[in-house]
């Protein structure tokens, strides 16, 4: 139930989102040009939901418009959804590397652990912060504010806030404070939103799984907007500690208009911790 879209809950009345183009029947036209901001970069603005993109065949004819919750709706058991979840790059961020990710050799006995302890240790299990690469990859969305010294990402899941500055700050030094999201600054580079983030507490969580981000590692993500309904964030982890080259990934995220963001706070009433096992 966490992954379906935000919109199967929303509080708030029905209010429509201002400045959407959209097509003679009413309904968001995701092809047409991205905004622009004043400055004439692209406008990340928006709530985005994760979404699996397309094959190239479908893709070329166009056939994109499915939802979360279409994706969703063929599971009946929850052996079906722990089936499917187990295949995504939320779970095991490496899931589309023929060979898996090039782990060090104590990363990938690290790994091994916390499969085996079925994840128990997770820092999300224990409502405490995920780390932005399961953020990326969350079924739940999440909301960019874009201003011309700093774009907001405010996440539904467990209520995480991220700040990427792009006021022309360098990145802090090797004694800064270690943080669950690292420290991020942005610039553009034509279209192309390139952010650097760095400072990262050391043994993190990539995926549900637990594949590992040390305090070594730096990230580099590339966020394109090609047409207002789409997202593409391009990843790299250079993580010389934990893995023994950079690696790349993908993620796809989908506008959502006419809706919002709605409250989670994960602590509440929380009466799981009691009962995580390794079994």
């Amino acid at each position: 139930m966490a992954a379906l879209p935000a919109a199967l809950f929303a509080q708030w009345p029905s209010y429509p989102t201002p400045g959407v183009p959209r097509t003679p029947d009413g309904k968001p036209n995701l092809s047409a040009p991205a905004p622009k901001t004043p400055d004439g970069k692209p406008d990340l603005s928006g709530i985005w939901e994760n979404f699996r993109a397309p094959a190239p065949a479908a893709a070329a004819k166009g056939e994109s418009t499915a939802t979360n919750a279409d994706f969703f709706a063929g599971l009946k058991t929850n052996d079906d959804f722990l089936a499917l979840a187990k295949r995504s790059p939320f779970w095991n961020i490496g899931s589309s590397f023929k060979d898996g990710l090039p782990f060090q050799p104590w990363a990938a006995e690290l790994h091994r652990q916390r499969v085996a302890d079925n994840s128990k240790d997770n820092p999300d299990a224990h409502c405490l912060p995920m780390g932005f690469m399961q953020f990326h990859y969350h079924g739940q969305p999440r909301k960019m504010i874009q201003t011309p010294q700093v774009i907001v990402i405010l996440y539904e899941a467990n209520a995480g806030v991220r700040q990427i500055f792009t006021d022309g700050r360098p990145l802090p030094g090797k004694d800064a404070d270690p943080w669950w999201y690292g420290y991020s600054t942005g610039h553009w580079e034509g279209d192309t939103l390139v952010v650097e983030s760095a400072g990262f507490r050391d043994l993190g969580w990539l995926d549900v799984e637990g594949s590992p981000l040390s305090d070594a590692a730096k990230i580099t993500e590339r966020y394109r907007r090609p047409d207002f309904g789409h997202l593409e964030i391009e990843v790299t982890i250079d993580d010389p500690k934990a893995y023994t080259k950079p690696w790349t990934v993908a993620v796809h995220q989908r506008i959502m208009v006419d809706t919002e963001l709605i409250e989670f706070v994960c602590q509440e009433d929380e009466k799981d911790a009691p009962h995580l096992t390794a079994k």
